[in-house]
């Protein structure tokens, strides 16, 4: 499939690698070089080599982004539609991304070493059910009417923001863009996208999808080009409304501040996170293996919530620190095209550098490595799925497939355990006591619980965290509120027999 797409081209030796049709940058309806002509490097995990050259956005172009953006919201037609027409758009956008399913889930499987098979089954799908979930909200954001005293009537509007600047991650390019773009959509906003530098190929295919379901020019803009330059250009203009961002504990900061400094824009972010999984001693130990081994090894540990704290109860926990073993030396390591590889390779060097670092330092400050812990390939960022014993105190987000396994006695301590740390994004919790359940999900510090299951996410679920995970929310009608303004008017009645 490798060859010249119509704006740039994609190349990796002895893999398989997707036609790359759009590299530059996308705004006001048009694909468009940088101002400054420059271009940067996205490199295929698989190898390490050159997949495309991708055009590098700054400043000068997030300005004509934000400038197309805001002209779209002032006097375009997005946010004078009626709800129920913007939703008959994105319905035609979802329309289009499912008919680009495989072509989609190879781009990101080159770009960032995701799964082949799950980005056709799980991520696109996943991408459009939410597409459609913001579509069919389009119609129904409503005021409310107001008992206001004396000789008035009250009421509220809910209004689009504006324009939404919206900073995607590298580790779900497809679902983090449509998880963020949805919603605005839905409530009338314009919006300049920032998709991460490692995996900028998907939001590009994205926005010209858009395009030809008839969203109207400059209503969405794709700006890729790197944090310090392109994004910290989007949080600190003072024409962006509204900043979403989903990524680091550390970038948020400096987003908040940025924010603040400049004209006191809303911001939402979604941000690290170090979750639990707790075991209990009645839990079926298969099921819980098995969940566990999904809970940190599913996409490479690149995942927020990624369950890389397993506390696992007295009664069962060596038979289950066996089985884990067992468990996460059958995960085979391979190409992501490859349908019976069960986890790809890290997204770049960078990464891959940093989690083996990690390791080193978990076996540097005593904890015992039971397996893995090495690059699994030769040539690109593969690494084993790693598990760790004797940890005394896991509280550094990784990002990568390493497991640290501790024990515990008591619901009390399970629960004390948990909350050890800064963030609280996701938990999980495996038990056949209803009771137990409900305790320790009423009592763990963190935005989603799973009891008995993990990763189950919904459209209608809202999502996000506790502490430095960051505050607001995505998915659920409750990810539209920071899309949205509140409006009250008030009306003197003259003719009231109160006046």
């Amino acid at each position: 499939m490798a060859g010249n797409g119509c704006n740039g081209n994609g190349k990796a030796a002895g893999v398989v690698v997707p036609e790359i049709k759009y590299t530059k940058l996308f705004i006001n309806g048009e694909f468009v070089d940088a101002v400054s002509g420059k271009t940067f490097e996205t490199r295929d995990p698989r190898t390490g080599d050159v997949l495309a050259h991708v055009a590098e956005a700054d400043k000068a172009d997030v300005d004509l982004a934000v400038k197309a953006a805001r002209d779209a919201f002032e006097h375009g037609k997005w946010p004078r539609m009626s709800g129920y027409e913007r939703g008959r758009i994105m319905n035609r956008f979802a329309d289009l991304v499912d008919a680009h399913t495989d072509e989609l889930a190879a781009l990101d499987g080159a770009d960032a070493g995701k799964l082949l098979h799950l980005g056709k089954v799980i991520d696109v799908p996943s991408a459009t059910q939410m597409l459609r979930y913001y579509a069919g909200a389009a119609d129904k954001v409503h005021g409310e009417t107001l008992r206001v005293s004396g000789k008035y009537q009250g009421y509220t509007l809910k209004e689009p923001v504006g324009v939404a600047g919206i900073i995607i991650p590298w580790n779900f390019p497809t679902m983090m863009f449509f998880l963020k773009v949805s919603p605005a959509l839905a409530a009338g906003c314009t919006v300049v996208v920032k998709p991460a530098e490692q995996t900028p190929l998907s939001a590009l295919f994205y926005a010209h999808l858009a395009k030809m379901a008839g969203v109207p020019d400059g209503v969405i803009n794709v700006v890729p080009g790197f944090g310090h330059t392109a994004g910290a250009a989007i949080t600190a203009h003072m024409d962006v409304d509204s900043v979403a961002f989903t990524g680091s504990t550390e970038v948020g900061r400096l987003i908040m501040e940025s924010a603040a400094r400049s004209n006191l824009k809303a911001v939402s972010l979604e941000l690290g996170g170090k979750s639990p999984l707790i075991i209990f001693d009645d839990a079926d130990v298969d099921m819980a293996v098995n969940l566990s081994r999904l809970a940190i090894f599913f996409n490479k540990g690149e995942v927020c919530v990624a369950g890389s704290r397993v506390y696992v109860q007295e009664g069962i926990y060596d038979e289950f620190v066996k089985k884990s073993v067992e468990a996460a030396q059958s995960w085979k390591v391979g190409d992501p095209f490859d349908v019976t590889s069960n986890m790809g390779p890290q997204v770049d060097k960078e990464q891959f550098e940093k989690v083996l670092k990690y390791i080193e330092h978990g076996k540097n400050e005593g904890a015992t490595l039971l397996t893995g812990g090495k690059p699994a390939a030769d040539k690109g960022y593969y690494i084993e799925p790693t598990i760790f014993v004797d940890v005394t105190i896991a509280q550094e987000e990784i990002f990568g497939p390493v497991m640290s396994l501790m024990k515990f006695k008591t619901v009390e301590e399970a629960i004390e355990k948990a909350n050890c740390t800064r963030y609280g994004l996701a938990a999980g919790i495996v038990t056949k006591s209803l009771g137990v359940a409900n305790r320790v999900s009423r009592s763990v510090r963190a935005g989603t619980v799973w009891v008995n299951c993990y990763f189950a996410f919904d459209p209608d679920a809202p999502f996000g965290g506790y502490k430095m995970s960051g505050f607001g929310r995505d998915q659920g009608l409750a990810a539209m509120d920071k899309y949205l303004q509140v409006k009250s008017v008030i009306t003197a009645l003259p003719d009231s027999p109160w006046y």
